[in-house]
């Protein structure tokens, strides 16, 4: 071969090796008129509101008066000189580190006992799931205040019993709890995804253990928890992405109270935002938001290669 002909077999190949590249994008005009829809939602719901607010955060926004740039004063005040910042996002952390491994724990239990084959099972599987259809509203809300009020319902069982009850929104000890006992009670879409993943889990393995005399509670930690691990993996990062950024229990419940007992992050966000007008102080405080949210979930999937597991994993891999 000589050099004319090897430098023409190059440019072919080059030539071949755009093409495929960009043969990507050579797709009918109706693929795009399909997705056209989402395009707009995305970038006129979503990316330009984001940037628009990044923006803001580094104004004086305050809609009362013009837009004058301020440079990083906001998040400078935000770490040196605000205390509800540092308070509220204490009680969001306590808020998270407390209701999401109990949802999970919830839900996980009840998706092995509703993993049997039984008479009835899609109807109770439909009864337990129901909650988390209706749990985020302003109605169940209202009637979650109304149970744990002091002249509630959950008191009028105490008093059966000769206990006294107490005012569980009204006390700074009991309030937050009442909000994660909210939150623990919608583990239905939870349980949904854990009864799909136990679905997945062949029988075969539990029929072999049960050879070689492992129990039932053998079985759960050797077997379970090991091929329901991306399962959890998955439950785990939307429920923490869900606990930073509740709302709307803590704000017709207690709104903040009492004592600023349940304060939480989302609402002192809304406070600035909405009641003190200052929007782009607040859209500083939803940045550290997402800021923070970035960083558990980079935690949660940094660490996550020691404890889930997959099928196309080896014990050597797991080991090193």
């Amino acid at each position: 071969m000589n050099r004319s002909t090897a430098v023409a077999v190059k440019a072919a190949a080059s030539t071949k090796k755009r093409r495929s590249f960009l043969s990507r994008w050579d797709a009918p005009i109706a693929g795009y008129l399909f997705i056209l829809p989402w395009l707009l939602g995305f970038f006129g719901l979503t990316a330009y509101p984001m940037f628009l607010s990044l923006y803001y955060s580094f104004t004086d926004y305050t809609l009362m008066e013009p837009i004058s740039w301020v440079g990083f004063h906001n998040y400078e005040r935000i770490f040196t000189a605000d205390a509800k910042f540092l308070q509220s996002v204490k009680i969001t952390f306590f808020y998270v580190l407390a209701s999401v491994p109990l949802k999970l724990v919830a839900a996980l239990l009840v998706a092995v006992l509703l993993n049997k084959a039984m008479r009835g099972i899609s109807a109770y599987r439909t009864a337990i799931y129901f909650p988390s259809l209706i749990g985020g509203s302003i109605a169940v809300s209202l009637l979650w205040r109304n149970i744990f009020g002091i002249d509630g319902i959950f008191n009028e069982i105490l008093a059966k019993f000769g206990i006294q009850g107490i005012g569980w929104i009204t006390n700074p000890s009991t309030a937050l709890w009442t909000l994660i006992l909210l939150t623990v009670w919608q583990f239905g879409s939870s349980m949904v995804i854990f009864l799909a993943g136990l679905k997945q889990i062949p029988s075969d393995l539990y029929e072999a253990s049960g050879v070689d005399g492992a129990n039932r509670f053998v079985q759960f930690f050797k077997i379970t928890l090991p091929m329901l691990s991306p399962t959890l993996y998955f439950n785990l990062i939307m429920g923490v992405i869900n606990a930073f950024q509740m709302f709307t229990s803590a704000y017709v419940i207690t709104n903040g109270g009492p004592m600023n007992s349940t304060y939480v992050y989302a609402m002192y966000l809304y406070e600035r935002a909405f009641s003190r007008y200052q929007l782009g102080y607040s859209s500083a405080l939803a940045w550290i938001m997402l800021i923070m949210i970035v960083i558990v979930a980079a935690i949660i999937a940094g660490t996550s290669k020691y404890w889930v597991f997959y099928e196309t994993d080896t014990g050597g891999k797991k080991s090193k």
